[in-house]
């Protein structure tokens, strides 16, 4: 039986602020909603637009971070797995289900709130933010060779 692959990639926007919440064991877990948006041309080729919601999580670390710098309307780039949940509504006794990307590595599209005016890679694989490459000493513009 072949081996099953799932990796999902969006960039977008939050459509709300992070909600970080922290499990009985002490991990970090935050979500958010990540608003997709596409552009196309209709059957008659008038051009439309659509948005998707989509639904993430990320874990540890990188929940801090995206709870800390990340609010509503903040770009990111996440990428990821897919992950179905399944559970039973308390209330009605549905079972109900939910995909959403659990996140594994996200980056700020939209980073002048930071203080740095770029974008900051996270790898929450590693569980640390990825060195700024931003040198100490001025650029002398005379070394660049073009």
């Amino acid at each position: 039986m072949a081996r099953g692959f799932s990796k999902a990639i969006l960039t977008g926007n939050l459509t709300r602020d992070p909600e970080l919440r922290t499990t009985p064991n002490g991990a970090s877990v935050c979500s958010f909603t990540v608003a997709v948006n596409r552009t196309y041309k209709d059957n008659s080729g008038n051009q439309q637009e659509s948005v998707s919601f989509i639904d993430c999580v990320v874990w540890n670390k990188g929940a801090e971070i995206v709870n800390q710098y990340a609010k509503k309307g903040t770009g990111i780039l996440v990428s990821g797995r897919l992950e179905q949940r399944s559970w039973e509504d308390k209330i009605s006794g549905q079972k109900r289900s939910r995909v959403e990307v659990v996140v594994e590595d996200f980056n700020f599209l939209s980073g002048s709130d930071r203080g740095n005016g770029g974008s900051a890679d996270v790898d929450v694989a590693a569980q640390e933010v990825a060195p700024q490459d931003i040198p100490e000493d001025p650029i002398d513009l005379s070394e660049i060779p073009f």
